[in-house]
Formats: C-alpha cells, sequence, structure tokens
C-alpha cells in the first residue's frame, strides 16, 4: 500500500510536464559558429631579389611561389590558420593593358550568380606609379576580395581571397574582414622595382 501514494505523485508529476511542455512553441535556432581569435595585424616587408614588385606582407600569411606554364613571379599569400589564401598573378603590360583589365572584369563578375552585390573601389597612389581596383564581393560567393595593380605601362598584378571551404558567408564573415584589412595594407604599400 505504500508503493500506491509514491506511484500517484509520479504520475501526476509526469502529466504535469507532459501537459506543460505541450503548451510551448518550437522556436527555430539560428545556427551558431565557432568563434576564431584573430591575432593583431602585424607586417613585414617581402623584397626578394627576384620579384618585380614588393609590398608588406602579413606577418601570419606564408609566402609561397606558384609555377604556372609560361609565367613568373605568381606568388600565394598562404593563411594557415584561417584556411584562406589570397592567388596573386603578375603580367607584364605588353600593349594589352585593357585586356588584361577585361579579363579581370569578367573573373570578377562570374560570381555575381551567387553575389548580393559586387563593390568597387579605386585605388590611386601616383607617387608610386601604382593605380588599382578593390573588389568587395558581398554574399555566398567562392572569393569576397579580389583586387588589380598596375603602372598602366610595363606591370599588371592581380589578387583574389579564396577560402579553402565551402562558401558561407556568416561563417567566413569576420575572417574575410579580418584578411580584406590585408589587402588594403598590400596596396597601400605595393611598389614596382622595374
Amino acid at each position: 500500500m505504500k508503493i500506491l501514494p509514491s506511484f500517484i505523485l509520479f504520475l501526476t508529476i509526469g502529466s504535469a510536464c507532459l501537459f506543460e511542455s505541450c503548451n510551448k512553441t518550437a522556436i527555430p535556432r539560428p545556427y551558431g559558429y565557432f568563434r576564431v581569435d584573430l591575432p593583431a595585424h602585424a607586417y613585414r616587408t617581402i623584397d626578394t631579389l627576384n620579384l618585380p614588385y614588393r609590398f608588406d606582407l602579413p606577418k601570419n600569411a606564408l609566402l609561397i611561389s606558384r609555377k604556372a606554364e609560361g609565367e613568373m613571379f605568381w606568388i600565394d599569400l598562404y593563411y594557415p590558420k584561417l584556411n584562406a589564401s589570397i592567388y596573386c598573378s603578375y603580367k607584364p603590360v605588353k600593349g594589352n593593358l585593357i585586356d588584361l583589365l577585361e579579363d579581370t572584369r569578367k573573373i570578377v563578375y562570374k560570381h555575381s550568380v551567387r553575389a548580393d552585390g559586387i563593390g568597387e573601389k579605386v585605388y590611386d597612389h601616383p607617387e608610386k606609379n601604382v593605380h588599382g581596383i578593390l573588389y568587395d564581393l558581398r554574399g555566398n560567393t567562392a572569393s569576397s576580395v579580389q583586387f588589380i595593380l598596375t603602372d598602366s605601362t610595363h606591370n599588371f598584378f592581380r589578387g583574389a581571397l579564396y577560402f579553402n571551404n565551402v562558401p558561407n558567408k556568416d561563417s567566413i564573415a569576420p575572417m574575410a574582414n579580418y584578411i580584406r584589412e590585408d589587402v588594403i595594407r598590400i596596396m597601400e604599400s605595393f611598389e614596382w622595382k622595374r
């Protein structure tokens, strides 16, 4: 007989919990992403004898020389902790500046299918004879930042930021903004050596 009152108590508490849980409406929660601790920006000037340009390299990026068929002076700036790279290419200008600019524009605007918008910001540093454009691609694009630099007569340099994972603007936004600041520093410190 002593078991019966505890059974009634258990049944009463269980019923109350069951009815209480039925009254609440389920609310979907947004996805959460891991927090990434980004280091303070720090730079060092790269000035190797075999490159026709120099700029301030982020200290947390590795400079990797890239071999491309028939091309020279191509490099990658690899961010191992962020799993990202800025792929950089160099072309000598031989009366084909319009073609190089148009090729870049086509490459950038191929992302318009996935982009929410593409912003262009002109960069001009006449004292160093460096002129360029910074492209900001918003949305779930494969590349969120691209840029070009040229002296209009001899040299053309292009860079594009890519993350080595599926693009998701919400998860990579802090890292993309962080690297965007590095890209701006690269553009501001860029100089031709020839």
